[in-house]
C-alpha cells in the first residue's frame, strides 16, 4: 500500500501533496513503483492531530481518487467517517480503511452496500490523546482480541470475510515498547485467518531507534526492516511511503522464503 496524504499537516509528508495535479502524479508513480493499492487520506492521524470537517476531506480526496481510479490505479481511502467513504467508493476507491474500527455505525453499512474491501485498525483513544498514556495488560493479546471482535461485527453487518483485514495499528496509542513487542509477535494476529496489514513506515519509534535527530523522510532504510520482519511473519500487505525500497524488500524476503512471485 502506497501512502498518499492530501493532507498540510501530516507526519512525513504533510503539504507535499496538497496540490490535486501533484498528488494524482505521486499516486500514479507509487503505482507504477510496484503498490498493488494507493491509500489516499485527506485528515492526519498523526499524534495530537486535530480534525478537519468532513466536507473539506472530502473535497481534498475525492478529485484525486476519482483521477486515479479513471487511470486504472486502485485505490483505498483512510477515513473514519462513513459519509466520506461513501462518497469516496463512489468515486472509484475499492478499499475503506478505518483507522477507528467501525466507530462510525454507518462506516460498516458503507462498506456492505458496495461489496468494497475494509481494513479495521487497532487505536487506543484518538489521534489527538492517543499517545498521552497508553497502557496495556498484554498489548498482543488485547489488540488481537479487540481486531477479531471488530472483524465479526463487520461481518455481522454483511461485509464477507475474506473482504476484511487486520491492522495492529503500530504508532497508534501504542508506547515504544509496546511497538516492538506488536512487530515481534505479528504472526499472532496473523494465525487469527484475516490478511494483516502493518504501517511502520517512518514513525516515532523508528526515530527512538535511530536517533531523535534522523527526520521521518531519513527513516525508510529502518522502516525495510520491520517490512521484511513483517513479512517473514505473514503479513500481507504492508503501508509505506516509499514504494520503490519496500517492493525490493519484498521480492527478496520473499524470495528468501521460498514464496516467490
Amino acid at each position: 500500500m502506497g501512502v498518499l496524504n492530501v493532507t498540510p499537516d501530516s507526519f512525513s509528508d504533510g503539504g507535499q501533496f496538497e496540490n490535486v495535479d501533484a498528488a494524482i502524479s505521486h499516486g500514479a508513480m507509487l503505482f507504477e513503483q510496484g503498490a498493488g493499492l494507493i491509500d489516499v487520506g485527506g485528515e492526519s492521524t498523526r499524534p495530537g492531530a486535530g480534525s478537519v470537517e468532513p466536507e473539506e476531506e472530502g473535497d481534498r480526496v475525492l478529485p484525486v481518487i476519482a483521477a486515479l481510479a479513471s487511470r486504472g490505479v486502485p485505490t483505498s481511502v483512510d477515513t473514519t467517517r462513513a459519509i466520506v467513504a461513501r462518497a469516496a467508493l463512489q468515486a472509484g476507491a475499492g478499499v475503506v480503511n478505518d483507522v477507528s474500527a467501525l466507530r462510525d455505525p454507518d462506516m460498516a453499512p458503507a462498506v456492505a452496500e458496495t461489496g468494497a474491501g475494509l481494513v479495521l485498525m487497532h487505536m487506543q483513544g484518538e489521534p489527538r490523546t492517543m499517545q498521552e498514556q497508553p497502557r496495556y495488560g498484554d498489548v498482543v493479546a488485547e489488540v488481537t482480541r479487540f481486531l477479531v471482535e471488530r472483524a465479526a461485527i463487520a461481518e455481522k453487518e454483511g461485509i464477507r470475510r475474506d473482504r476484511i483485514a487486520i491492522d495492529p495499528g503500530i504508532g497508534f496509542g501504542k508506547t515504544f515498547e509496546h511497538n516492538l513487542e506488536l512487530l515481534r509477535n505479528l504472526h499472532f494476529l496473523v494465525e487469527t485467518g484475516y490478511p494483516v496489514v502493518i504501517g511502520t513506515s517512518r514513525k516515532t519509534f523508528l526515530g527512538r531507534i535511530l536517533g531523535e535527530n534522523v527526520p521521518p523522510a531519513k527513516r525508510d532504510a529502518a522502516t525495510g526492516a520491520t517490512v521484511a520482519l513483517a513479512i517473514e511473519q505473514g503479513v500481507a500487505a504492508v503501508r509505506v511511503h516509499n514504494v520503490a525500497m519496500a517492493a525490493q524488500i519484498a521480492r527478496t524476503t520473499e524470495a528468501i522464503l521460498g514464496r516467490g512471485r
